[in-house]
């Protein structure tokens, strides 16, 4: 009842359900096989969830540039963090380390995201670099250079869908054999 209020009151307050989808729209794209099978990412519990990572930060990236990006925004991070805990709690991570590994995840996820601000918008080798070093865990920007491409294609898909499509979650992540 009360968030059916606060959305009447603010229609631009995302809905729960707005947040689910898109939030397992990003969890369902990094999962797609095609990442693991042919653009060099390991499959591994580390690279999914750095493919999580990215995905969730190219969302965050374009709303980024929205007025009203910011709710959205932190209610995507703040199910992200639950689904990380949910994750741990699942794996049997005990109670007491459950916050020193979210602390992880949160330190991870913003130097990832900084370092993919960074270089997102330069020419050349720079995000395959970062993307190397960050999911594949190596030094061969040449083997991040199909993940790169996808980067490219997945971020101008997303900053050129309006911002009404994008807060009600009616886009899709491009498929990434596109870009292999």
């Amino acid at each position: 009842m009360l968030s059916a209020l606060k959305r009447l009151l603010n229609p631009r307050t995302p809905s729960r359900r707005t947040i689910e989808i898109i939030y397992g729209m990003i969890v369902a794209q990094a999962r797609e096989p095609v990442f693991y099978q042919a653009l060099n990412v390991p499959d591994t519990v580390n690279a999914r969830f750095d493919m999580v990572v990215l995905h969730l930060w190219l969302i965050l990236r374009r709303l980024r540039a929205l007025e009203a990006g910011g709710e959205l925004s932190q209610a995507l991070f703040d199910r992200f963090c639950r689904d990380m805990d949910a994750n741990l709690r699942e794996m049997g991570v005990g109670d007491l380390t459950v916050p020193k590994r979210m602390k992880k995840f949160g330190e991870a996820f913003y130097g990832r995201t900084a370092a993919y601000d960074a270089v997102l918008d330069q020419g050349g080798d720079a995000l395959a670099e970062a993307l190397a070093r960050n999911i594949l865990n190596s030094n061969d920007a040449a083997r991040a250079a199909g993940l790169a491409a996808y980067v490219r294609t997945a971020d101008a898909g997303l900053q050129a869908i309006d911002a009404a499509a994008l807060q009600d979650a009616a886009w899709r992540f491009p498929q990434p054999e596109a870009a292999a």
